[in-house]
């Protein structure tokens, strides 16, 4: 079983909020870049411009920072959705603009892919978490849409792992494979395409 971290009361000033949100950003670069293993405290708190005990303040040890990162990339690219797809009136459009929200999330936190990849061999638990999180919202969504009649009905459990590892694989091959990383407007449309011929109910 895993150990959980130990943590810290968040901080209630704006002034400790944003301490601790430099911390989350430089430990975002460190990880990203050396791997959990070869990063340390030491060079996250020079990262981040800041004194090896302000980090004690926020985060007990490594682990505990990469965990709270971790959770940190999951409520980002929720709002990012959430945000990107305000406003859609069907689940077609709903599904086209979280895919560009989710590819620009990926342009913003090109790290986040080996982020959250290092975290199944850090914290098992947080790794299966980060992606039951998302599923599971975007369970209720398909759903929906499929008691509305506007999908066919399928399995929604295996459908939203199915929408979220063709975004992933998208994401990573013109966002984290290419430079400029951004993902062809055309490349897209063309996903929708594919996506509608096999989920729109017939006759819609």
């Amino acid at each position: 079983m895993t150990t959980p971290p130990k943590t810290r009361a968040l901080p209630t000033t704006d002034r400790g909020r944003e301490t601790r949100q430099r911390l989350l950003d430089a430990a975002e670069r460190i990880f990203g870049a050396a791997g959990y293993h070869d990063a340390s405290i030491t060079k996250i708190v020079a990262a981040a411009g800041v004194g090896q005990g302000t980090y004690y303040l926020y985060f007990a040890q490594k682990r505990d920072i990469f965990v709270a990162l971790v959770e940190h990339l999951l409520r980002a690219l929720r709002e990012e959705i959430r945000a990107g797809t305000a406003g859609a009136n069907t689940r077609e459009e709903i599904e086209r603009r979280g895919f560009r929200a989710f590819f620009r999330f990926v342009e913003k936190h090109p790290l986040s892919y080996r982020i959250v990849r290092q975290a199944e061999f850090v914290d098992e638990d947080v790794f299966r978490g980060y992606y039951r999180t998302l599923a599971r919202g975007y369970r209720r969504g398909l759903q929906q849409a499929m008691q509305d009649a506007e999908f066919s009905q399928l399995d929604p459990e295996a459908l939203s792992y199915a929408l979220m590892g063709i975004a992933d694989f998208i994401g990573m091959r013109y966002v984290i494979w290419q430079d400029p990383g951004t993902v062809p407007e055309t490349v897209i449309e063309d996903l929708m395409t594919v996506l509608m011929q096999g989920l729109r109910r017939a006759g819609r």
